[in-house]
């Protein structure tokens, strides 16, 4: 329920903050006190379009805050869970409305979309007013009102299921058939396909290593001549070798003859001989390292080109064949396999079709069943509301071809005004009034079900009064029993119903500007305030011995039903609290 508001610089409110009670709680002023005001605030809050002439003039932004009291199990908490947030001990929304016209929303102090503020504020409040009936028109909502008439949620569920299910069995088949039609179309490709890479047979990085093969190939064949042609000078035939041998040895024994002539050109020699055989010997090693074979390149280079090719062929990468392979491999076997498959899959169709078929003329039936209990309870409220010869409808049709979560029905409320008359929807057919007091008497039907914890009405009392007026305040009580209601209202018999009592008044600020005040009404205040709605500008003895004794009247009926707790408001006295 909600258990507070703060409203910051919006319209004629420089700073308000409101209490509310459970049960029934009337808000009363005098038109142009700022009802309105507090009424676009509220949405504000819950999510309604900003306006940029909502700020007060003067300030750069105004805000409103709402606190709810959120029950356990409340489908609230759900929507938090799911956007990552969470109630704690409680939940406040929050709405900046800029000058600019931009606005911004909070969520528990956490940035949120305007769009999720707007699903949480449906779950928590509803606004109902003369043009503001919107589940009243909406067929989807239709639905869901007579669902939770009729204990039919967890039916409903149950059915949407089953259609979740049946869609996923029809995709399912659908789209196998569709991979076994393609199939076989390209049967021939496939098969040629298969064949070529399976006498391919790529491997995984066989690319990578075949163009690292075919460089040190090519490498070696661009330095296996030089290296030939080097060994041949050092090792070869042409070497020079062997007659530097000769000549070294002959030194050596010629420089026994002549000591110290010959030491360093025979020590000279011998040391280039010992270069000459390290040469040779680095030689060897190297053309054996470089050993090149024409053949092994022309062959890499040939695989090489062929991974490449099939890869453009197939519109892949090497890398990818073997597994373009596989796919191809599966697709041929889908044409042997997949009829079996298809037609299991087609068995699993026809069974979610028919259960789904069975569930939704169950639920349709027992639709059926509530809605003809729904509009018996609802026709039953309209005499007191002076809708004697009115009569609501709740009108079900169906159409199996659908196959809709939602079921097969299509449920619309309509009303027939007078006898003789065609039915039709509220909206076209009920006039301001009437529609305000046909949305009534179904909220009181639906009591707790179907319905947020905090309903709001607004001035639907407006051009009734008397017994009608008495009727709407009664009722207005009875679904106080059962959810929080919020009422603004110019009927003193509704206000007398209340168990808190609100007004509003306008007065002037220190610095001459208009502001919007709030007060909560104790007996007292309650008494002369529904002495001036019944007499008006000028409040009489009269009018309030008449307040004192509908405040009587209307406490006798509700004595001893606990229905909102104490039936006045905190003891203010009837103080008011003006904001500026």
């Amino acid at each position: 329920m909600l258990t507070h508001l703060t409203i910051d610089d919006i319209v004629l409110i420089e700073r308000l903050e409101i209490d509310f009670p459970a049960g029934l709680t009337v808000l009363t002023g005098e038109t142009g006190a700022g009802k309105s005001i507090l009424m676009d605030s509220l949405a504000l809050a819950l999510g309604a379009r900003g306006d940029a002439s909502l700020v007060r003039q003067g300030a750069r932004q105004g805000q409103v805050s709402a606190v709810f009291d959120l029950a356990d199990g409340h489908p609230v908490h759900d929507l938090l869970r799911d956007n990552g947030m969470d109630a704690g001990d409680g939940l406040i929304l929050r709405r900046v409305q800029s000058g600019d016209g931009k606005t911004r929303a909070f969520v528990n102090d956490q940035p949120c979309s305007a769009g999720l503020l707007r699903t949480l504020g449906a779950a928590l409040v509803e606004i109902h007013g003369q043009h503001d009936d919107r589940a009243l028109i909406d067929p989807d909502s239709h639905r869901r009102l007579l669902d939770a008439f009729g204990g039919l949620e967890p039916d409903a569920d149950e059915v949407a299921r089953c259609s979740a299910a049946l869609k996923a069995a029809r995709g399912q088949a659908g789209e196998l058939s569709a991979r076994i039609i393609e199939a076989e179309r390209e049967r021939e490709f496939l098969q040629s396909a298969v064949s070529e890479l399976e006498t391919l047979s790529a491997e995984p990085g066989e690319e990578t290593e075949l163009a690292e093969r075919r460089q040190q190939l090519m490498g070696a064949e661009k330095i296996s001549g030089d290296l030939d042609e080097a060994h041949e000078l050092i090792g070869g035939g042409v070497s020079p070798v062997p007659d530097l041998a000769g000549l070294l040895r002959r030194l050596e024994r010629k420089s026994a003859e002549t000591p110290g002539i010959l030491d360093d050109t025979v020590a000279a020699l011998s040391g280039a001989l010992d270069r000459l055989e390290e040469a040779r010997g680095a030689l060897d090693a190297a053309i054996r390292i470089a050993d090149f074979d024409p053949l092994e390149l022309e062959q890499t280079e040939e695989r090489l080109f062929a991974l490449r090719g099939a890869a453009r062929k197939y519109r892949t990468v090497p890398d990818e064949l073997p597994a373009v392979a596989v796919d191809f491999t599966n697709r041929l076997a889908a044409l042997d396999t997949g009829q079996s498959q298809l037609a299991d899959l087609e068995k699993a169709v026809t069974e979610a079709q028919e259960r789904y078929r069975q569930l939704a003329l169950a639920l349709s039936g027992k639709r059926q069943h509530a809605a003809g209990e729904l509009a018996l309870a609802v026709n039953g409220e309209l005499p007191a509301l002076k809708l004697n010869a009115a009569e609501f409808l709740v009108e079900c049709s169906q159409n199996e071809s659908t196959e809709s979560p939602d079921g097969i029905d299509i449920i619309q409320f309509h009303v027939r005004t007078n006898p003789g008359t065609a039915a039709g929807p509220m909206l076209k057919v009920a006039s301001g009034g009437e529609l305000s007091r046909f949305l009534l008497a179904l909220k009181v039907a639906l009591a707790d079900r179907g319905s947020a914890p905090t309903l709001v009405f607004d001035e639907i009392d407006s051009g009734v009064g008397g017994a009608v007026a008495a009727a709407i305040g009664r009722r207005l009580g009875r679904l106080a029993g059962a959810v929080q209601v919020l009422s603004v209202t110019h009927a003193p018999q509704v206000a007398a119903r209340a168990g808190a009592h609100m007004l509003i008044s306008k007065a002037s600020a220190d610095n001459d500007a208009v502001v919007t005040g709030v007060a909560h009404l104790d007996e007292d205040g309650r008494r002369e305030e529904i002495a001036r709605m019944l007499a008006g500008e000028t409040i009489t003895d009269e009018a309030r011995a008449a307040a004192a004794k509908l405040l009587a009247l209307e406490g006798d009926e509700t004595a001893g039903k606990g229905q909102n707790g104490s039936r006045s408001g905190p003891k203010s006295g009837g103080k008011k609290r003006h904001v500026a």
